[in-house]
Formats: structure tokens, C-alpha cells, sequence
């Protein structure tokens, strides 16, 4: 395993310089499906607050005492605030507020507002949380307050806001912004502007406009409480190390060398491992000075790891079972699948924060942030076993003793239990691990416990095959990129049972619009899971194929999704892609028939296979104006690579019907796409390549759809096609990809991996992967890798965290299917 060297400068108030070999645009941590999954956005652990794949902040912080001297070495202490302006989750506020612009003056303190409406806040349109409703476009509000405290230090502005803003206080800016947040954040007010505030009246302004979608407006002011206790200071942060199932971290605090490992056993040939819900993080401390010293580390889960928002009240409770010592959190309310979208949390189930009885560690209960003194030797702080609040605190300090030049290694399990997972057509479906109904949170967490060694040793093993295997076939870059996607693809799905007792791998379209178990999101995500196993693509497929076989769906081609996640009651997208849906599940199908080297799976749904393949021959090869799973680019009529992928699913279906011993059919079907060849290469034709539509000459496109025609050893098209497509996307590069096509320079980066595996030549390949790895690694978007990004200067273009990013295997499935 590469050791990663991070080079700092650290005391308690300077800030950092560091180099690094390699790096991420962000780290999983704690990884298990579109709920459960925690990530550290900056290459350093303790310069910002761990956070859920959405961007929202999931509080888990750590320190460490040598000596008594405490070091943070994982995420940021909560701050607290006293409300000097309350917002709508510490108490209920009125504001004067219009609907059409105002005249002139309107931000300032003595304009007279009589005339406006009174309205309660929140406002806006998001379900359950609002008290006066806005649909835009256009909101003016005004909060009038009387001010007596003359300490006006350390002031913030707390805001939750869809979507643009400016924000005025007694006629001055304080905050602007174009875009919407999904949770409070702080701003601080600057001195020059705490200067207008006066005894008496003050008023805050905003002006907020709703440009689509969701609105939602709730502000005050608050001021920073200062937190008494004692001094921590700053681990310096040596080393980091991640593989496809582990992310490491190498600190020194004083003499003591600490590293900890965050483990999520994602091991795909074991769907009981990857079900089970529980992660591991790993602390080992030793001496650098081999002398003895007195450790104890203190880690902190925030019971925020169980909410949509913060303001949910939430109870926490302590206690032992079995074995275990163990915290837990939830919500009050307990919302069971009430909620659906993209950027939602879950706030129904319970967090769990357990350790083995045997290290003797000690966990307790708390408000707020860090207890200060809860490493203590002398420690008196009582706290209950139950808790209700908001923001709570679970501690667990693991109690290392005397720490000499040898190691010592203490673990600690997170995991959650959703309860109920997804509504399936109307029906309720608990998780795979408890799909029985009959087995408890407990359970598993105590047999993450008890197989904890063997699981290292197999993760560790896998890691190490994965990088090795992914090295030789595409190099140093490809196998970076590869294990980059790992955790993040599988962390975008879910794993059940079907009330018919078929296996349901469902995914959630992260950062997209929350579609679940999208027809084009499985397509591209497909190579991940062909490789290490098939059963999971077929997950993927199931659902999709039991909406048309059940009559559920009527049309004569797929359904684009089954729902918005969690609730996969029927396709909500508004729009079919019909050529594309029906090209996806042939060819997929025929992928697994090719890597498993029967078509048994295929014969299962032959019926709704010979519909959607007999659908390409009548409408694919010259599409009519319709989207593409390249949606956001807009609707294209003669598509030319969605031909091409009309084309490999009519072969695809006629290798199918070979497979299973039907010769007439496989040769009907195989000559219809025969035939369809040569009419492409003549529409498409435009000299040195082939255009990005039928009637577009002197544009392009990449081909991406074309990599099956090898890979199924379909052979419809002359090698001559790829060979052209290649040399001339390679005059096409900018520094940060190849672009999709020619009309923006924005790119899609697993459809450039599959583009780039049409090649037999691997300077061409690495030519072609490497500036993916550039973007990857220089990115200013620090967040979950996005599979859309430009090419000029590698900013993602709003997808993030998404599953599609299995795609990055297509060159290793290439080796497996040759």
C-alpha cells in the first residue's frame, strides 16, 4: 500500500501549508447506501466538519490526550450561539414581508411598512417545514427588533435560504448569494456593519427570488458562545492512505503517533457484508520517543447522523447488550418514509455508536459539543441514559492506558437501522440484512464485532487485488480512478428483497433529481458490478423489468425509473427515453449473459425483451427528437451514437436468442442490425470522424455506446469506425477531458473511460484517462467525484456522488469478458 506524505506546519492558530502526492476531490469514510454515508471533504481531517454526501454537515469529531494534552484529529468542535434574533427552530417570529417590489428605501430602518403583509416564518414550499407559503418569484421581508445588549461581538448571520439572496442589516449588505443552501449556515457580520446597529429599533432586510424548483426562507442573528474548558490544540496530520474499501489517516500529537483507519466492508461477492449496516473506525497509538505516556481518545457522534435537519428533536440512549456497549439516535418523530428527493437526509431509524465490552471503554451522553474534562482522570460529569434534544452528543472514549513503542488498537462501529428501507410499489420493505423480519440492529453489529479481524484481513486483501488488477490493465491513473469509484457506486444503492423473493439493488440518481433505480444510472454503473458480481446488476434489473411484466407499466419499451428514492411506486420522471431505457436493459441482460455464459437470466424475461428489441428495429436506428441518458444536454432527434446503442441492443437480443438455442430469431434480429451498419456509417459520415447527428455535418460526438460491439463479441461494426473515432478524438482534448461532444466543453467522465476502451492501443488509452485523473485530483469542486465536469477548468457541473462512476471499470470488465 502507497503511503501518502502530507508536509505541514502546524500550532493551534497558524494556518496550514501541505503538499501532496495524491489526493481525491473528497474521502468516504462511512459508506453504505444514499443515507448512511459520511465523507471528509478536504485532504486534511480536521479542516472541516465530516459531512453527508449532499454537502450537509454530520458531525464526528476526534481527540486525542497524551499526557493530558488533548490534540483534535478529526473534524471541527461544534460552536454554540446564544439567538439574539431567534430563527423558526428555537421559536416562533413574524416578519413583514411583500410579494411585489416595494418602493425605494425598503431596507432601511424607518421605512414605513404598515401596509405589508404579516406572515410567520418559515417561508416557502418545502413540505412539513414551512408556516406561511411562497412560490415566487419574488419574497420581501422585513424583521424589525429592539436591541439592548451592547456586547454585539461575535455575531452571525444564520440563514437557510432557496434560492438567491441579499441579505441587509439597517441598510446594509451583509449577505449575498446566488443559490440555495438546504440547512442554517453561519455568516459572520463584519465590524464595520455591527457599527449600524443601535439601541432600539433595527430591521433585517432580504430580498430572495426563486428561480425554479424548491423556496424556502427562515434568518435571524445569533452570537457565538464562548466554550470554557481545556486547550486543544491540532494533531498534525502526517499520512494519508485510501483503497477501494479503506481510508487511513497518520497523525502525530506530541510524542504519540496515531493512525485510524475508517473501514466499510463493501465486498460485493458477499451480500450479507455489504447489507449489514455497520462500519468500522480504528485508532492505534504507539510512542515515537519510546518512552510510556498516558493516552485516551475521544471521538463524538452527533446525533445530527439521524436528521433531515437540526432543528429535529432527537432522543439518544445508553445502554448494554450481549457484549456490546452501545449508544443510539433518532428522531422524535420518526417520519417512516414520508420523505422523498434528492437532497434529503433520513430522519426516520436510529444511528448506532457500539464497541465491545471488552476494551472496557467508557460512553456517555451530552449536550452540544465536546464535553471539556471527559477524558479526565477526575471526571464527575453525570449524565442520564436517555437524552431528548437537538444536536446531542454520543461519546466514546476508548481508554488506551500506558502507550509504549509498541501498538495498541481499540475500534469503534457505527451503523444504522433505517427500519424500513424502501416502499415498493405500495409496500414497505425492510433491509436485506433483516429481510426475515426476525433479526435485530444488535445482531449485526455484534457479528461485525465478532468477525472484525477476519473482515480487515479480507478487505485488506481485496484492496490490494482490486489495485493491482486495475493497474496492469490500465495503468497507475486508471487505477486511482477505479478506486476512487468503489465505495462511492456502491454507496449510491440499496440492498432488499422483492415481496415476489427477487433481489432488488436499487439505486438512488444522487445530486441529480433523487430518481430511484434509474434505468441509465445502472447502465453506465453496469462494469463495477458485471466484474464481481452479476447478481447485483440483475438487482438493478429486476424492478425495471416487474413494472412492465406486472402490466404495471404499459409501454412497449422501459420505464425510465420506479419512483423518487425511497418510494419506487412508478416512474416520477417526466419524461420517457424510450430508445435509450430499451437499448440499456437489452444490452445490460446481454451482458450478464456474456459473463456468466448462459442466458437463464434472459429467458426469464424474454416476453418484455422481444418487445423492447423488436421497438429498436422499428424506431432506434434514426431516433426521433427525444433525451438521451445524457439528458442535461437536451432533446436531439438523429442522435447518432443512440443509434449506435439501438443497434448493439438488436444485436445484443439476436446473441441472446442464439445463446438459448433459438437460431431463427438470432438471425432475424442479427440481420436487422447488419443491415443497419453501413446505413450509419453513410448518415453519419463527416471525413475524418463521424458527425453528432444523422443531418449534423461538421459536428461530433463521442461514441461511447460502440465499446459493447467488442466487449459482447457482437462484431456489427468494421474496426475501421472506432479506429476513426479515436485518432480524431484525440485532436479533441483539453486539458481536463475530452469533451462529450461538440457542443459545450463540458465532458461525462465514465462515458470518456468507456470511449477510451475502444481502443486496442494503450498509449491511446492512457492519452485519453489521464486528464481524467487530472480533473480528479485538481478539481476545485471538493466533493464526492462528479461524473460531469468541464474540461477547461475541471469544475463538476452540479452531479456529485453519484453510481455511475462503476463505469470507471469498463477497462477491466474488457479484460474479463476477453
Amino acid at each position: 500500500m502507497k503511503r501518502i506524505l502530507i508536509l505541514l506546519v502546524c500550532t493551534v492558530l497558524s494556518s496550514f501549508s501541505f503538499s501532496q502526492e495524491r489526493k481525491a476531490p473528497a474521502y468516504p469514510l462511512i459508506t453504505h447506501d444514499p443515507y448512511f454515508s459520511m465523507w471528509s471533504f478536504t485532504d486534511r481531517l480536521t479542516d472541516e466538519s465530516i459531512r453527508h454526501w449532499t454537502g450537509s454537515e454530520h458531525p464526528l469529531v476526534a481527540v486525542v490526550e497524551v499526557d493530558g494534552t488533548l490534540y483534535r484529529f478529526m473534524g471541527q468542535l461544534e460552536k454554540a450561539y446564544n439567538q439574539l434574533l431567534p430563527t423558526s427552530d428555537n421559536g416562533n417570529y413574524e416578519v413583514r414581508y411583500s410579494l411585489s417590489e416595494p418602493q425605494s428605501g425598503w431596507i432601511e430602518v424607518d421605512f414605513d411598512d404598515r401596509n405589508w403583509k404579516t406572515g410567520s416564518a418559515p417561508f416557502g414550499n418545502r413540505n412539513g417545514q414551512v408556516k406561511t407559503p411562497w412560490d415566487g418569484p419574488d419574497l420581501w421581508v422585513r424583521r424589525s427588533f429592539d436591541l439592548a445588549n451592547n456586547d454585539l461581538n461575535d455575531l452571525f448571520l444564520k440563514i437557510d435560504h432557496d434560492d438567491n439572496i441579499i441579505v441587509y442589516l439597517n441598510g446594509e449588505i451583509i449577505y449575498k448569494h446566488s443559490g440555495w443552501t438546504e440547512e442554517f449556515k453561519y455568516h459572520e457580520i463584519q465590524d464595520s456593519i455591527k457599527k449600524r446597529l443601535k439601541k432600539g429599533k433595527n430591521v433585517l432586510a432580504m430580498h430572495i427570488i426563486n428561480t425554479a424548483g424548491g423556496t424556502y426562507l427562515d434568518a435571524g442573528i445569533v452570537k457565538e458562545k464562548k466554550q470554557k474548558g481545556r486547550e486543544i490544540l491540532v494533531a498534525e496530520q502526517t499520512g494519508l492512505e485510501f483503497e477501494a474499501t479503506q481510508t487511513s489517516y497518520s497523525f502525530k500529537a506530541g510524542p504519540v503517533d496515531l493512525d485510524l483507519t475508517f473501514t466499510s466492508p463493501l465486498l460485493l461477492d458477499d451480500l450479507d457484508l455489504i447489507a449489514r449496516p455497520v462500519s468500522y473506525v480504528t485508532a492505534r497509538v504507539n510512542a515515537s520517543d519510546n518512552k510510556d505516556h498516558r493516552v485516551k481518545i475521544w471521538i463524538g457522534a452527533s446525533s445530527t447522523l439521524a436528521v433531515h435537519t437540526p432543528s429535529q428533536e432527537v432522543v439518544t440512549e445508553k445502554y448494554s447488550e450481549d457484549g456490546l456497549q452501545l449508544m443510539k439516535a433518532g428522531t422524535i418523530e420518526q417520519p417512516l418514509l414520508k420523505k422523498s428527493g434528492d437532497g434529503v437526509r433520513i430522519d426516520w431509524g436510529y444511528v448506532y455508536i457500539a464497541v465491545p465490552a471488552s476494551q472496557n471503554s467508557k460512553q456517555f451522553l451530552s449536550a452540544g459539543s465536546m464535553p471539556f474534562g471527559g477524558l479526565s482522570e477526575n471526571d464527575t460529569q453525570i449524565t442520564a441514559d436517555k437524552m431528548t434534544g437537538r444536536s446531542l452528543m454520543m461519546n466514546t472514549v476508548l481508554d488506551y492506558g500506558k502507550v509504549g513503542k509498541s501498538s495498541k488498537e481499540q475500534y469503534v462501529m457505527l451503523a444504522y437501522d433505517d427500519l424500513y428501507s424502501v416502499q415498493y410499489f405500495g409496500e414497505n420493505l425492510q433491509p436485506w440484512w433483516n429481510k426475515s423480519g426476525n433479526n435485530t440492529i444488535e445482531d449485526e453489529i455484534q457479528k461485525a464485532s465478532d468477525d472484525y479481524v477476519s473482515i480487515i484481513s479480507r478487505v485488506q486483501a481485496f484492496d490490494k487485488k482490486l489495485r493491482k488488477e486495475t493497474t496492469e490493465v490500465g495503468g497507475n491513473k486508471y487505477a486511482e480512478l477505479c478506486i476512487m469509484a468503489y465505495r462511492q457506486s456502491v454507496a449510491a444503492h440499496k440492498l432488499l428483497e422483492s415481496p415476489q423473493g427477487e433481489l432488488l439493488f436499487m439505486s438512488k440518481e444522487n445530486y441529480s433529481n433523487g430518481s430511484i433505480n434509474t434505468v441509465d444510472i445502472t447502465y453506465p454503473s453496469s462494469p463495477l458490478y458485471l466484474i464481481y458480481n452479476p447478481d447485483l446488476l440483475k438487482g438493478m434489473l429486476n424492478g425495471i423489468f416487474y413494472y412492465s411484466e406486472s402490466g404495471k407499466w404499459k409501454k412497449p419499451f422501459p420505464a425510465h425509473d420506479l419512483g423518487t428514492y425511497p418510494l419506487a411506486n412508478g416512474q416520477t420522471y417526466g419524461e420517457d427515453m424510450p430508445i435509450e431505457e430499451a437499448g440499456n436493459m437489452i444490452i445490460s441482460t446481454a451482458a450478464i449473459a456474456k459473463v456468466e455464459g448462459n442466458a437463464e437470466y434472459a429467458k426469464k424475461h424474454w416476453d418484455v425483451l422481444t418487445t423492447w428489441a423488436e421497438y429498436l428495429v422499428k424506431e432506434g436506428f434514426d431516433p426521433a427528437d427525444q433525451l438521451c441518458t445524457d439528458d442535461f444536454a437536451g432533446h436531439l432527434a438523429r442522435n447518432a451514437n443512440l443509434s449506435i446503442k439501438a443497434i448493439m441492443g438488436i444485436g445484443a437480443y439476436a446473441m441472446m436468442a442464439d445463446m438459448l438455442g433459438d437460431q431463427e430469431t438470432a438471425a432475424r434480429f442479427r440481420k436487422s442490425a447488419e443491415e443497419m451498419v453501413p446505413k450509419w456509417m453513410k448518415l453519419a459520415d463527416d471525413g475524418d470522424h463521424y458527425a453528432l447527428t444523422f443531418d449534423g455535418k461538421g459536428t461530433w460526438s463521442q461514441k461511447y455506446n460502440l465499446v459493447w460491439d467488442e466487449l459482447l463479441g457482437l462484431d456489427l461494426f468494421p474496426k475501421e469506425v472506432a479506429d476513426k473515432e479515436i485518432a480524431f478524438y484525440l485532436t479533441k482534448q483539453n486539458k481536463y477531458g475530452l469533451p462529450l461532444d461538440s457542443r459545450r466543453d463540458y465532458t461525462k467522465s465514465d462515458w470518456v473511460i468507456w470511449t477510451a476502451v475502444m481502443t486496442d492501443n494503450d498509449r491511446d488509452f492512457e492519452t485519453l484517462v489521464a486528464p481524467m485523473y487530472r480533473y480528479a485530483v485538481e478539481t476545485p469542486s471538493r466533493v464526492p467525484i462528479s461524473d460531469w465536469h468541464d474540461t477547461k477548468n475541471a469544475e463538476k457541473q452540479n452531479f456529485q456522488a453519484r453510481s455511475v462512476v462503476g463505469g470507471y471499470f469498463m477497462k477491466l470488465l474488457e479484460k474479463k469478458l476477453k
